[in-house]
């Protein structure tokens, strides 16, 4: 092979494996991985809302700041009284887009290609009993396009990434972002859960 060939025949390899790196870093839609549902309190790159407060809502405080000996950075924390103030029993919020958008409404995005949801989470005593975590799933007139979940967990003392399976999932309108949720039968003493770099890849 020429010198002149083989320069050419790089280039050409060189150009391909941009390619793949951009298409890898890219949907078909032009929406860029990793797509946050949450990188941070008020960071630009967050594109849901922990609007969707459900079940016993009264029993829930949600703080985005928290910053505890553990965590080098702040975090979302979450803590379950699990008092049953509404009387429901269970109590969960949803990241939505736009906020409070129960399905009565245009939201969304076209997230078709990302092959799951990652993020970190840990329980404060390790004996903290999720009943989901989740993807999609809200209903309505312009309901979600799909849905994926994991659960029951229990979480652990320490920081553990998880991740939520996508493929095979149709969706290009997901209005639901992010779910958590946790009952009182599974944690009669409350809960309280440690989450960070909620992401679709």
């Amino acid at each position: 092979m020429s010198k002149k060939t083989l320069a050419a025949f790089s280039a050409l390899s060189l150009i391909a494996i941009a390619a793949n790196v951009y298409s890898a870093n890219q949907l078909m839609n032009g929406t860029r991985l990793p797509f946050y549902v949450f990188h941070g309190s008020h960071n630009p790159d967050n594109h849901y809302a922990p609007s969707g407060w459900m079940g016993d809502y009264g029993d829930l405080r949600y703080d985005e700041y928290y910053k505890g000996k553990t965590e080098g950075k702040p975090c979302i924390r979450v803590v379950y009284s699990a008092k049953g103030t509404q009387g429901a029993g269970w109590a969960g919020i949803y990241w939505q887009h736009p906020a409070n958008n129960w399905g009565d409404r245009e939201g969304g995005y076209n997230l078709n290609g990302a092959q799951k949801l990652i993020f970190m989470a840990r329980g404060e005593t390790g004996k903290e009993l999720i009943s989901e975590f989740k993807v999609g799933g809200i209903e309505g007139n312009y309901r979600d396009s799909g849905a994926a979940a994991i659960g029951p967990m229990t979480l652990t003392k320490e920081w553990k990434e998880y991740a939520i399976a996508l493929e095979g999932q149709e969706l290009s309108n997901i209005a639901g972002g992010f779910c958590v949720s946790m009952s009182r039968d599974n944690n009669p003493n409350g809960a309280t859960v440690y989450l960070d770099n909620i992401r679709f890849e």
